[in-house]
């Protein structure tokens, strides 16, 4: 198990969940990937820390606006939220949340990149992230973009990314943003694959023993699978819809 201690800047360093239905998601990842949920902290709008292993491994809230579908959000480490958000509205983002504290636990933000993805940012505080690379935890996160010439450069100038190209072909594009340990993430060129009106959108992934096995378990769980379990060069992955309609991913080595 990797639990962050210092995660360097860049990196994704949390997600949470906005669900219409608590107790259905906090049931399906409890039975899917054994996670316990702590009480709703009613200081923070009921926001709910789910852990794996006694860990933080995720966060989930109730969505506060009942017209919008339930989604997993990445969030990107930063040291200055204040002057990362100013660096990335020069860059042509949106601002969603100006620097908020969040108590004593850090500070967020979330803006939309100039390709229309939603992606938060963290400075951490007393709150370093939550646990990666380990079965049922996040272990690897993916941008797909319809604007993929534009935000390359964006989360390299904004986040400091070094970033490498893995393909560049005209039916396929993908750079990857490697630290190891579950901290890196991809940016996919979707322009063709995004279904007509679906924006730009982030994409986490969490580590299955077994692909086939998770995703049988998640429909009895009430969910759906989406992609079946493919094996590719880069390990055996599938993508679902959680039991309340979340997209996400699996990724194993079997």
């Amino acid at each position: 198990m990797t639990i962050r201690e210092n995660p360097p800047v860049g990196a994704p360093i949390w997600i949470d969940l906005m669900t219409s239905d608590r107790d259905k998601s906090v049931g399906f990842y409890s039975a899917l990937f054994g996670w316990t949920a702590d009480e709703p902290n009613a200081a923070f709008g009921g926001y709910t820390n789910l852990r794996l292993d006694d860990e933080t491994v995720a966060g989930l809230m109730d969505t506060q606006e009942p017209s919008m579908p339930d989604v997993w959000s990445v969030y990107l480490s930063v040291a200055d939220a204040a002057a990362t958000v100013a660096k990335a509205k020069d860059a042509g983002a949106q601002v969603m949340v100006e620097p908020m504290a969040v108590g004593d636990l850090g500070v967020m933000a979330v803006i939309i990149d100039p390709g229309g993805a939603v992606i938060g940012m963290w400075q951490a505080g007393e709150h370093r992230g939550g646990v990666v690379a380990t079965t049922g935890a996040p272990c690897h996160f993916e941008l797909h973009t319809r604007d993929y010439d534009t935000v390359v450069p964006f989360y390299r100038d904004v986040f400091g990314w070094t970033i490498t190209p893995q393909a560049d072909t005209p039916g396929f594009r993908y750079a990857l943003y490697e630290l190891g340990d579950g901290q890196g993430a991809g940016i996919m060129d979707a322009a063709a694959m995004l279904p007509e009106g679906a924006p730009s959108c982030w994409a986490v992934y969490f580590a299955s023993d077994d692909v086939e096995k998770t995703l049988a378990l998640a429909e009895t769980l009430g969910g759906t699978t989406v992609l079946a379990a493919e094996r590719t060069p880069y390990g055996v992955l599938a993508e679902a819809l959680d039991a309340t309609g979340a997209r996400y991913k699996l990724r194993g080595d079997n």
